[in-house]
């Protein structure tokens, strides 16, 4: 697991998105209302179908974090599900070495510390983060 600044480190340091590291969304309708800056949204529902072509997208990339709302359930069956898909890959002379992490507390935590931070978060809704029950 990572915590919300450890990523946020990685992603305002010098480190390229999408070369150095990825950010893997796996929220499904519920992606709509603001999202990390550079993730890639893979919903859930379809990953095992997907998983295939993201490993290949991003097989040469060193860390990939995986996040849902809340990382409990789906942002960590998908870090495993592609983990093995990579580790497959590994095994067969065809990867990198690499590390899957999940963000703790999810969306939902990275959110509420850094929404007013553009460089971090980006299509932020109020309509769908402002209420107190979601904080």
């Amino acid at each position: 697991l990572t915590q919300s600044q450890e990523l946020a480190a990685i992603i305002k340091s010098d480190k390229v998105a999408g070369k150095d590291y990825c950010v893997i969304d796996v929220r499904d309708d519920d992606w709509a209302g603001g999202n990390i800056k550079g993730a890639q949204n893979t919903p859930s529902s379809q990953f095992y179908v997907h998983v295939h072509d993201l490993v290949e997208k991003t097989k040469s990339v060193p860390t990939v974090v995986f996040h849902c709302a809340l990382s409990q359930v789906r942002g960590p069956k998908a870090a495993r599900i592609y983990a093995e898909a990579r580790d497959q890959l590994e095994g067969d002379g065809e990867d990198i070495p690499h590390q899957v992490l999940i963000l703790r507390g999810g969306f939902s935590d990275f959110q509420a510390k850094y929404k007013d931070d553009p460089e971090l978060v980006e299509n932020w809704s109020k309509e769908v983060w402002g209420h107190p029950e979601w904080l």
